[in-house]
């Protein structure tokens, strides 16, 4: 009994996360969100159309960044359906601050230099396969009340899976100036005072990356926008209710050394630690005090006439 009890101690500290991801090509992405991810406490785990698994043993879902979101997937009510039916400032540094100080000076160009030799896929390609998987993850996430955090093109369909929709193309959004394309920090986005995201981040401000080429346009039922750039592009939406629901336009995997980056993940593995506590704890606790099944007495008698008759 000890040791069941100390396995449901170590699962309820490092809840599982799962981070959704291509077949082909995701390897930086995912390196990236399961580091966040252990950051945070948290125990991920790579789902990929070709190694799918359901919402089951999960306590929170990541749904990663990538290809475009098919745009038949919100712009036709049928298609959706169909999707949901056929599966479920400095003080003076010591040495070691001085080496962090010089890897925080090549940190981006390292990182862009390891995400373009690992790319395999055209930047905006589609990828219906994985649509159909993240959108049952997503479906049963929503069930059984995980914690969920969409991130960049996951954002998108995180909002398309209540019904809201996309622009294709927010070039035309930006007329003054190109739309940045960057991992490093070039955006600033304005938070909405007393949403979750706000709490999270503990800023109204804040400096993102920018690597989308779609956005949301209207958020789906339930949902609201939290994050606007100053020319209006959506970069956050969240659940209006209790449900921790968050989708983020940026990429917040690619920046663990800023704090209020770390935080979202943080925040995520807190709220999966307890939807773990309610699936195991509470559940293996009314399990263990029932009576003892019928079954399970007469097994035990056989037992132990057997060890009896063995001892003489």
């Amino acid at each position: 009994m000890a040791e069941i009890t100390k396995k449901f101690k170590i699962n309820r500290n490092r809840p599982t996360i799962g981070i959704t991801g291509p077949d082909k090509g995701g390897e930086v992405a995912w390196f990236f969100t399961a580091f966040g991810v252990l950051l945070a406490g948290g125990k991920p785990v790579h789902i990929t159309p070709s190694f799918p698994r359901t919402a089951d043993g999960l306590q929170g879902l990541i749904v990663g960044g990538g290809a475009d979101v098919d745009p038949q997937t919100y712009q036709q009510d049928s298609v959706f359906q169909e999707y949901l039916r056929r599966t479920l400032k400095h003080p003076q540094k010591n040495f070691f601050q001085r080496i962090w100080r010089f890897t925080r000076w090549i940190y981006y160009p390292a990182l862009f230099f390891v995400r373009k030799l690992f790319s395999r896929k055209p930047q905006w390609s589609l990828d219906q396969a994985r649509d159909h998987l993240e959108f049952q993850l997503i479906d049963q996430a929503v069930k059984k009340n995980l914690p969920i955090l969409g991130i960049c093109r996951g954002s998108q369909l995180l909002n398309v899976y209540f019904r809201g929709t996309l622009h294709q193309d927010i070039n035309s959004f930006y007329l003054e100036e190109p739309n940045p394309s960057s991992i490093f920090p070039v955006k600033r986005v304005s938070i909405k005072p007393g949403s979750k995201l706000a709490q999270i981040v503990g800023t109204l401000k804040l400096k993102v990356n920018a690597l989308h080429h779609q956005a949301v346009h209207t958020p789906g039922k339930g949902l609201q926008i939290v994050a606007q750039e100053e020319n209006q592009v959506v970069q956050a939406i969240e659940h209006i209710g209790e449900q921790f629901m968050l989708g983020v336009q940026w990429h917040p995997e690619y920046l663990p050394r800023r704090k209020e980056h770390r935080s979202i993940f943080q925040a995520l593995v807190q709220k999966a630690r307890e939807v773990n506590r309610q699936i195991e704890d509470i559940d293996m606790e009314e399990a263990l005090s029932q009576p003892k099944a019928q079954e399970l007495s007469a097994f035990d008698q056989v037992l132990e006439e057997t060890e009896a008759r063995g001892t003489r």
